[in-house]
């Protein structure tokens, strides 16, 4: 064999370790990722209850309800409407109102179980994946308050 042949099979063995290593990085990874959706795109989907999602929205008013430590709400994308139950700590930014980003499971009479919660952290901030969603429905310009996105959309 020739150096310009062994130089070549090098090459190739080399891209074909890197080709696999990759694909087994994905195949890792392929449990770990969660993509964000939105109410009415959870309710529409057919969903495993064994997979994890991530969903956000608003938190719907007069719909907060502490149970315990179980704490029920109802979160919305001016759509559809989506019951949440969450067993954890609350973060003091938590109100209705306002967005959030929650992670879990969909149950088998639709209700989304959150193991995870993550609110607002000030007056101006919206999750990017809600204020997407808010809008490409129309319902969100830039700049808009809580008070503007809700004149919106009545």
């Amino acid at each position: 064999m020739t150096r310009k042949q062994q130089r070549f099979t090098f090459i190739i063995v080399g891209l074909a370790l890197l080709g696999l290593a990759t694909g087994l990085i994905l195949t890792a990874m392929e449990d770990g990722i969660s993509f964000f959706k939105t109410p009415t795109e959870i309710l529409t989907e057919k969903t495993d209850s064994q997979k994890r999602s991530r969903i956000g929205g608003l938190v719907m008013d007069n719909s907060v309800k502490h149970q315990g430590s179980l704490l029920k709400f109802d979160i919305t994308d001016n759509q559809s409407e989506l019951k949440v139950e969450y067993e954890g700590v609350v973060p003091d930014l938590f109100k209705e109102g306002q967005g959030v980003v929650l992670e879990g499971y969909l149950s088998q009479d639709k209700i989304f179980l959150a193991d995870s919660l993550l609110a607002k952290h000030d007056e101006n901030y919206m999750p990017k994946e809600v204020a997407d969603s808010l809008k490409a429905q129309g319902h969100w310009q830039e700049g808009d308050t809580k008070a503007e996105v809700q004149k919106v959309s009545e």
